[in-house]
């Protein structure tokens, strides 16, 4: 007999996966994102509120792996008359390189350098796919947001490289999930002076990865104008402040 704790759990998830869009339901079963309910539900209600408030900007992605989340973001945002950035290296995933991301995020690293990483459902791995930038590419067209250069463009690197040329001036919503201290650190750092009051970032690894966490706190440290918002993605939402 199921354990009640087991049960509960289904039945939530059950609820969670019921309250999401048609789309965010579709990239889960697709297997093209690896957010739960909670955090996609979260997503989706933070873009709202965004775009609800004319919010001024593009919306961003830091870490698209295979596309789900981008698709949500991409079509919400091409809706509203928004360009839509992805940031990647569609690649494997550089390793965490600072003393501060701790063992758990060493010994995650080891399992996917060995290539013994798994993906979604039994799936091949993300990063051990031959040409993934293409596979994406093609997700998003099946979604009906074609990457076309202008209005949904995809950067292909690092993001030190990437975000540099991109030519965004002003950002409403960004979706930080790249893990590591050093790429968290440096994508709120980078985008903070972008982000229009009332605009968020969304940071998906602060309760998972030790590094992500140093950095978004060292962060809201350095930046009192962005205020704190829990939950299993965390919100930081610039603010306006007086004087």
């Amino acid at each position: 007999m199921p354990h009640l704790s087991s049960i509960i759990w289904r039945t939530r998830h059950m609820l969670e996966t019921s309250r999401l869009s048609a789309t965010a339901r579709s990239v889960r079963r697709e297997h093209l994102t690896y957010l739960s309910p909670w955090k996609l539900r979260r997503l989706e209600k933070a873009l709202r509120e965004v775009l609800k408030e004319d919010v001024p900007g593009d919306v961003a992605e830091f870490g698209v792996a295979l596309g789900g989340s981008a698709i949500l973001l991409s079509k919400k945002a091409n809706r509203h008359g928004r360009r839509f950035h992805g940031f990647d290296v569609f690649g494997m995933i550089p390793a965490p390189e600072s003393a501060k991301d701790g063992q758990k995020a060493v010994e995650r690293y080891k399992t996917i350098a060995s290539g013994k990483s798994k993906g979604i459902g039994g799936d091949l791995y993300y990063g051990y796919r031959d040409n993934l930038y293409d596979e994406v590419c093609r997700s998003f067209t099946k979604y009906g947001v074609a990457v076309d250069g202008a209005m949904i463009r995809l950067h292909k690197g690092l993001f030190e490289n990437t975000l540099p040329a991109a030519g965004i001036e002003k950002i409403a919503f960004a979706h930080i999930d790249c893990d590591w201290y050093d790429p968290v650190r440096y994508c709120l750092h980078s985008l903070a002076d972008r982000i229009s009051p009332g605009g968020i970032i969304l940071i998906d690894d602060y309760h998972d990865y030790g590094g992500c966490r140093t950095a978004t706190d060292e962060f809201l440290d350095a930046r009192p104008d962005f205020a704190f918002e829990d939950g299993g993605n965390v919100v930081l939402r610039r603010i306006r402040l007086n004087g």
